[in-house]
């Protein structure tokens, strides 16, 4: 596998494909991977002759008091899992070659209403940083495939949204979430718990199955809301918030939307963790 911080060396590589008629898929990730991450490359890998992935920590998308200096970066690992999984070319900018100008002068990316809910209210300018990052990669790249996972399921969102107002000519893949063999999905910020607190994490899962189990019985979708809340409180967690949407337009469910999906985000300790199941009820 090819590792380079050159724009350049990046177009060069992917240029050189498409001349043979060689298509190209994309995983973009800020490093630390796990086994989420890596079954994103494979899906990749099944889906075009090539596979470019990314490794940037990307400072528009973090806000004040959040972990960007303490985010784990481990770099050596990540380039030995990228390429038993499959990726021929890593991008590992720094973020002067990404913002030469720095972020305060940047041009940026904001996908309007979706971006300002959930966990757009609570970090603010975070999908902003998301899809200015994301769609500045794309146009480095230019894949014609880009995978990313359904646990950040409002962030692909985002960048379905954007990729088709934008008219990019990309197929954005989500691939569902890869879990612990206790329930919780797999997250760089996993490492951040202790023991006893991932055990205590692992609830998440198991609230949201309840929750499904009582919408497709026909439960009031408040009711249900508030019960899980209760439960996550229980057993430790601070809810950040708690919601169902509709899955296809991200408005608020109501009860006349067969396809939902339930999205958490919660904190263990200091630690913020996020979640989601998509729930089909009968017609």
């Amino acid at each position: 596998m090819i590792t380079t911080q050159s724009i350049s060396e990046i177009r060069k590589q992917v240029s050189a494909w498409r001349l043979k008629g060689e298509t190209v898929a994309f995983v973009p990730t800020m490093g630390n991977l796990h086994l989420g991450h890596i079954t994103l490359v494979k899906e990749a890998k099944t889906r075009a002759d090539h596979v470019v992935s990314s490794i940037f920590v990307n400072p528009m998308q973090f806000g004040q008091n959040e972990d960007l200096d303490a985010y784990p970066r481990t770099l050596a690992d990540d380039q030995a899992a990228l390429t038993a999984a499959g990726a021929e070319l890593l991008f590992t900018p720094t973020p002067d070659i990404i913002y030469p100008k720095g972020m305060d002068a940047q041009t940026f990316v904001e996908v309007p209403s979706i971006s300002d809910e959930l966990c757009g209210a609570s970090r603010p300018g975070h999908f902003r940083g998301v899809a200015t990052i994301v769609c500045k990669l794309f146009n480095i790249v230019q894949p014609d495939i880009a995978v990313f996972g359904q646990k950040d399921f409002q962030q692909l969102l985002v960048i379905r949204t954007m990729v088709e107002d934008l008219s990019m000519p990309i197929e954005i893949i989500g691939v569902e979430t890869i879990r612990e063999i206790s329930g919780l999905a797999m997250s760089s910020r996993n490492g951040y718990l202790s023991a006893e607190q991932k055990e205590q994490a692992s609830q998440i899962k198991r609230t949201l199955d309840g929750m499904a189990v009582s919408l497709k019985a026909g439960l009031l979708i408040e009711d249900v809301v508030a019960k899980a809340q209760t439960e996550l409180q229980h057993v430790g967690f601070k809810n950040d918030y708690l919601d169902v949407r509709n899955a296809n337009t991200f408005a608020i469910a109501t009860a006349a939307d067969k396809e939902l999906v339930i999205l958490v985000a919660a904190y263990m300790g200091s630690t913020r963790l996020i979640d989601n199941i998509v729930v089909k009820l009968a017609d």
